[in-house]
C-alpha cells in the first residue's frame, strides 16, 4: 500500500516551492503517510507547550503517529524571523526544517549522525 502525503496551509501566506513529496519519499519512503501543516504562532505555541512543555512558538514540530504515519507542523512566521540566525533564505530554511522533521520521524536524534544526514539531503535537493 502506498502512503499519502498532504499539505495543509492554515496560514494566509503562500507556501515556499520546495519538493516536499520527493523529500518525504527519499527520507521516509513512499509507503509512509505524512501530513505537513503550516500553522500560525498560536497553534505552534499550543503544541510546543502541550508536548514539549515549552511556552513559545517554534519553527518545526514532528509527531510520529505510528511506524508508518506522522505529522510535521511548521510555523512560517517563526521561520521568517530565523532566516538570519540559520544563514538561509526563507525557502531553504523551510526545506531544511522539513528534512529535519522527517529525520526525527525516522527515529534520528540531534547529533552528528543527524547533521551528516541533513547535509547530504540538503545537497541532494539543492538547499
Amino acid at each position: 500500500m502506498s502512503g499519502n502525503f498532504e499539505i495543509l496551509n492554515m496560514t494566509k501566506g503562500t507556501l515556499a516551492r520546495v519538493p516536499f513529496e520527493k523529500m518525504k519519499n527519499e527520507i521516509l519512503g513512499e509507503n509512509y503517510t505524512l501530513s505537513l501543516v503550516f500553522c500560525g504562532n498560536r497553534k505552534s505555541k499550543e503544541l510546543n507547550k502541550k508536548f514539549r512543555n515549552k511556552d513559545y512558538p517554534t519553527n518545526v514540530l514532528s509527531f510520529e503517529l505510528d511506524k508508518e504515519n506522522g505529522e510535521i507542523f511548521i510555523a512560517p512566521a517563526v521561520v521568517k524571523k530565523e532566516t538570519e540566525k540559520f544563514g538561509k533564505s526563507y525557502k531553504n530554511l523551510i526545506g531544511y526544517l522539513f528534512i529535519h522533521g522527517c529525520l526525527h520521524l525516522k527515529g534520528m536524534e540531534h547529533g552528528s549522525t543527524m547533521d551528516k544526514a541533513e547535509e547530504k539531503l540538503l545537497h541532494k535537493f539543492g538547499i
